[in-house]
């Protein structure tokens, strides 16, 4: 039987390890043989040995010139995973940086998850920490990714979309991320091939009819560039270059175009010596074809995040054919091309790619600050999807600094880029010098300054805006964190309501009793017991009763009505079907991770409900003095009058009502008209107020609080 080594392969991997000393090459050698002794006898699908798949990782490792650590981890990469193999054997014989190297790469196969998407969430997050402890981690990854999508053919039509799809949501936008861009378009397409096959195939030979028939007026084009170069003393080299299967077709669906209408489907690249001839060059040739105003993009002065470089504009050419031209330097490009791998590329170059890996850097710090933020994986897994797609724009602090945010980021957005504690108390922004709301869309060079005060605090509404996986987190991390703050009061307050109905004051409870409970419910902390509570994860009759080791309730009076405020947070929230106000008759039920909702007595949305499940209801009062403000859904009906609409809400801010929200019915015009008025009042006395002064109006006929489902 031929050894594994005479494998032509495998020659031709050893060939490419020369720029590693001998030594080094000899224990990649070794870590040959050992992966091969430990797959020998497994199949790829394909009908392969297995060890062919990590030798071609490798092989692409190597073409990175990554240092031998690298090269035995991409060698050894599934060992741990489909072997017997642990980690304590490859770091007893290859060192712990590599056993740390293929931990990083391995699946969590081994634990149970409640679903795919649990187990896919949980393994990314594992392979992002393991990546910003060591990038050797991702490249790997990343080459172990593409090499599967080239050899898919063997697998299940669904299996292949699946990985497909991963791949065009999570790992392309990484290499893309990380600058490694011939891999990004080489990911993206496979991706693209095996999630639809016959549109790649359609619109391959599209693209390759296009480039018959269009081929004079590229040669053209290229001979012009050549020639106006050279007359102006400009030492270049120059290329055509055809956009990517994956990146016409996603213009084509975005824009809605055919085939035909997508003009730039190729462009042309100018390589030249210096960032100030790159600068001489443009001007060149904006003097032999027209730019395309508001094409031209300036990425020398202003980086991409992932450190790419570049003047990008786009030109009118012969017979009206728009094209891209790109000028960047040499160094430009290979950084273009390969991004963070050209820390090991290019390793003599004291100074190439310092920017990236700066970068690099801060961004992996952002995912383990994502990390600890995010107490699900899945939530983990969503902020950091958000900031992989993050098509930049550029604002600039009142100091000069330069932050990209992705396109439609809002004045939140930069405040948590800038500090979470900004985001956290930030209340309005200066925007070139104009006073501006939170919610404000920031543009391409906005000079941007965050008010903050003291007193601020996130909103759940911040959600609905912000683009940011970093600014989503950290709002719901505050909003986790108050909640639980907040639910812990209520379920303190709950349970003391149920222990006077039973005769017993919570101060007089002996510790004995609250040991039993502790131990029987697992919580460490009386605190967590009143958390549940308020949570709605435990019964506070149930507690009570364990607290006095009573199994019924039949000594118990019937407990006093619970009494709110409405400023207690989000511990109790007020259900948008009836919007009930101080003054109204009350019932409110507990629901697990949502606290206390409350309701009308009289609400339609729960009559079914209280009938089936009394029990899970409990009476709810008012205090006397409301804490806060409350909206109510007012239904006007009213003379169709010009100034009608001006007059009720000139009345409505004079009574010191203030105004969310308001809509007319405009389906039915008429000698009347509806409108609906959202309103804020202290309760029901100041909305009775209000109604009877509405009502002196000569324009209005009717008018009537909504009760029902909010739209």
């Amino acid at each position: 039987m031929p050894s594994a080594e005479d494998d032509p392969a495998y020659e031709v991997f050893i060939d490419s390890l020369m720029y590693l000393p001998p030594e080094e090459v000899e224990l990649v050698r070794e870590a040959y043989r050992f992966s091969e002794a430990a797959h020998r006898g497994q199949m790829r699908q394909s009908g392969e040995p297995y060890i062919t798949h990590p030798l071609a990782v490798a092989g692409e490792i190597a073409e990175w010139q990554m240092d031998v650590e690298g090269v035995i981890a991409a060698l050894l990469h599934d060992v741990m995973e489909d072997t017997p193999v642990s980690k304590s054997t490859i770091a007893e014989r290859f060192g712990k940086p590599v056993a740390d190297l293929v931990d990083g790469l391995s699946k969590l196969d081994k634990l149970e998850f409640q679903s795919a998407e649990e187990a896919q969430a949980e393994n990314f997050r594992k392979m992002l920490m393991a990546m910003a402890r060591d990038l050797r981690v991702v490249l790997i990854k990343l080459a172990d990714r593409h090499h599967n999508l080239q050899t898919m053919a063997a697998m299940r039509p669904e299996k292949r979309r699946r990985i497909a799809r991963e791949t065009l949501e999570i790992y392309a936008p990484i290499a893309n991320r990380l600058g490694l861009n011939k891999l990004y378009h080489e990911l993206q397409d496979l991706s693209f091939e095996l999630i639809f096959p016959m549109r790649a195939r359609v619109l391959a030979r599209a693209l390759k009819a296009a480039r018959g028939n269009r081929r004079e007026v590229l040669s053209r084009i290229l001979d012009g560039i050549n020639r106006r170069l050279h007359d102006a003393g400009i030492d270049a080299r120059t290329f055509g270059r055809e956009k990517s299967l994956y990146s016409i077709y996603r213009k084509m669906l975005e824009k809605r175009l055919s085939f035909s209408q997508v003009l730039d489907v190729y462009g042309f690249r100018v390589l030249v010596a210096d960032q100030t001839t790159c600068y001489v060059a443009l001007g060149v040739l904006h003097g032999l074809y027209k730019p395309v105003p508001g094409k031209f993009k300036d990425y020398i002065a202003i980086p991409k995040p992932n450190g790419y470089q570049s003047l990008h504009t786009t030109l009118i050419g012969p017979h009206g054919t728009p094209f891209e031209l790109q000028i960047r330097t040499e160094a430009m490009d290979n950084l273009a091309q390969e991004g963070i791998a050209s820390h090991w590329l290019y390793k003599d170059s004291e100074h190439f790619g310092a920017e990236l890996q700066q970068k690099t850097s801060t961004w992996f710090h952002s995912l383990l600050d994502l990390q600890s933020a995010s107490d699900e994986s899945g939530d983990f897994l969503e902020h950091v999807k958000v900031d992989l797609f993050p098509h930049e724009i550029y604002v600039f602090t009142p100091k000069g600094k330069i932050i990209a945010l992705p396109r439609g980021a809002t004045v939140v957005d930069l405040a948590y880029a800038v500090h979470s504690d900004i985001g956290n108390h930030c209340v309005a922004a200066n925007i070139n010098f104009q006073p501006m709301p939170l919610v404000t869309e920031l543009t391409n060079g906005d000079r941007v300054e965050i008010v903050t005060a003291a007193d601020a605090h996130p909103s759940l509404a911040w959600l609905n805006t912000v683009k940011t996986g970093r600014a989503r987190s950290k709002i719901r991390h505050y909003l986790k964190s108050v909640q639980h703050d907040e639910s812990t009061l209520l379920g303190e307050k709950m349970l003391d309501q149920e222990l006077r109905a039973l005769g017993v004051a919570a101060s007089e409870l002996p510790v004995s009793s609250w040991k039993n409970v502790l131990r029987d419910s697992g919580n460490k902390l009386i605190k967590e017991v009143y958390t549940d509570i308020g949570l709605g994860f435990r019964l506070a009759g149930v507690v009570a009763r364990r607290l006095l080791a009573r199994e019924d309730a039949s000594q118990a009076k019937a407990p006093a009505s619970l009494v709110i405020r409405g400023s207690e947070g989000m511990a109790v929230q007020f259900a948008p079907c009836c919007q009930p106000i101080p003054g109204d008759p009350i019932v409110g039920s507990i629901w697990k991770g949502k606290g206390l909702v409350i309701h009308t007595h009289d609400c339609p949305a729960i009559r079914k409900m209280r009938s089936a499940k009394p029990t899970k209801w409990i009476d709810v009062e008012w205090e006397p003095e409301p804490g806060k403000l409350f909206s109510v859904r007012l239904r006007l009906t009213v003379q169709n009058t010009v100034g009608a609409l001006g007059r009720i809400a000139t009345e409505i801010s004079g009574s010191g009502t203030n105004i969310v929200h308001v809509n007319m019915d405009e389906k039915h015009p008429g000698l009347y008209t509806t409108i609906n008025f959202t309103v804020q009042v202290a309760g029901r006395t100041a909305l009775a107020r209000l109604m009877r002064s509405l009502r002196r109006l000569p324009e209005v006929v009717r008018i009537a609080r909504e009760q029902g489902q909010a739209t």
